[in-house]
């Protein structure tokens, strides 16, 4: 019987870094969909001064990104940026209420191809990314994985400098 522990492993980490769901816990200040989910709908569009991307603009960069290296991996590989297969709404446009349902059937699209491996040794297999080089599939996956959870904190500090809420969770929970 082939192994698939890789595989799983993968698995684990795209859904951790994405919703923030482990086995006994969450990690709930560390993945994306809870740091979005926690953006007021009036810092959505926001943007503090002296800088030059919103929550709306990286959470869609990240769902464009999600689509893309999909695309590139595992399917036709022929989807572009600032096209609305990749791109659904252009910077404004949008509210997070769309947004997050978008995210999460790109990410599940991802992650179904990766279920959909037979075994570990796939995840050595060479596949195509958006900008036309060969990476193995772990590599294509650890990215996805990394690319979420850098994003999340990216999220979590502009809700911070809008000064929605700094708190640390304990501190939330009233343990600091």
């Amino acid at each position: 019987m082939a192994s698939r522990t890789g595989i799983e492993a993968q698995l684990y980490l795209l859904d951790e870094a994405f919703r923030g769901v482990g086995l006994e816990w969450t990690n709930e200040s560390q993945a994306l969909l809870p740091n979005l989910r926690s953006v007021p709908d009036d810092a959505w569009h926001a943007l503090p001064d002296g800088l030059s991307r919103s929550i709306e603009a990286i959470a869609i960069h990240v769902g464009a990104c999600k689509v893309m290296y999909d695309d590139y991996a595992f399917g036709a590989g022929t989807l572009r940026f600032d096209t609305p297969e990749v791109e659904p709404w252009r910077d404004g446009e949008s509210e997070m209420s769309e947004v997050i349902p978008w995210l999460e059937d790109a990410h599940q699209r991802l992650v179904d191809h990766v279920v959909g491996l037979a075994d570990d040794a796939e995840l050595d297999v060479p596949r195509l990314t958006n900008w036309g080089e060969l990476r193995p599939t772990r590599w294509i996956v650890a990215t996805m994985v990394t690319h979420d959870a850098y994003h999340a904190g990216e999220i979590n500090h502009l809700r911070s400098l809008m000064g929605t809420d700094d708190r640390w969770r304990f501190q939330q929970l009233g343990f600091g």
